[in-house]
């Protein structure tokens, strides 16, 4: 009898680390971090190996860090990012995406972790503003599935100029310094690095930034999340608040930028 009790006790005893080992290997499954599978720079590029690298890598490796979280790179195509955190092919999107009230009707936010304008860009010696009326008659480049697409549609398109829009920043930028457009809307940290290219600066220069409109524009750039994720949500919200607190955040922010680009 005691030699079947210290072998149930024995079966039991291995049952229980077995199970809390698998409780720790779940609870160390990698999250799987999604942004635009393009070059966005100074936020994002590929180098010549093939790795990402860029203000928001540095980002994501501190907060990933400091929240202690087992994060992967997922590039994703920027006009299914969203349906793909939805869909559990990602886990969280840090991807320089503005917190609006639009894509709050679908996904959840960590607080924000940088704001900055909305500028436009345009041909060298062409005299015109970032306004409807200093638009009106051009064709202006956005990218698709962008704050910047909704808000040049609303106060450009319904002012007589045309949007037009393209997959990818790139493509926009490119086809502004051959000529095919006139101007590019964007982000003005994004576009403020392709001026200061080789290409960017030889045909094209700032005109500008938008008005602001926070119900497009957005209250900052957030960490994209699925609804009801709270745990996660306030281990990254304890994490960029932390990053800021100890100088981690400005310590590789000063790196890419010599102004604040957290924001007010």
């Amino acid at each position: 009898m005691k030699k079947t009790l210290k072998t149930i006790a024995k079966t039991i005893a291995l049952s229980l680390a077995l199970g809390i080992a698998a409780a720790g290997a779940a609870s160390a499954e990698p999250v799987k971090v999604g942004f635009a599978a393009e070059p966005y720079p100074p936020f994002t590029s590929p180098d010549a190996s093939g790795n990402w690298e860029g203000w928001e890598v540095e980002f994501q490796k501190a907060v990933c860090a400091e929240a202690k979280l087992d994060c992967v790179i997922t590039p994703v195509a920027w006009d299914g990012i969203i349906p793909a955190l939805t869909s559990k092919k990602i886990d969280m999107i840090i991807g320089s995406m503005s917190i609006t009230e639009e894509r709050l009707k679908t996904i959840d936010f960590s607080d924000k972790y940088y704001n900055t304008p909305t500028g436009i860009i345009g041909p060298k010696g062409e005299a015109f503003d970032a306004t409807p009326e200093g638009l009106k008659g051009k064709t202006i480049g956005v990218q698709v599935s962008t704050i910047h697409q909704d808000y040049a549609n609303k106060y450009f398109g319904e002012n007589g100029a045309t949007v037009k829009e393209y997959q990818t920043q790139d493509e926009a930028n490119n086809d502004l310094a051959a000529g095919r457009i006139d101007a590019v809307q964007a982000d003005a940290i994004a576009l403020d690095a392709f001026l200061k290219s080789d290409q960017g600066e030889d045909c094209c220069e700032a005109k500008g930034n938008v008005k602001d409109d926070p119900a497009i524009l957005g209250a900052g750039v957030g960490i994209g999340l699925r609804k009801g994720e709270d745990e996660l949500k306030a281990k990254l919200n304890a994490a960029i608040k932390a990053i800021r607190e100890n100088g981690t955040y400005d310590t590789f922010s000063k790196k890419y930028f010599d102004f604040n680009i957290y924001g007010g």
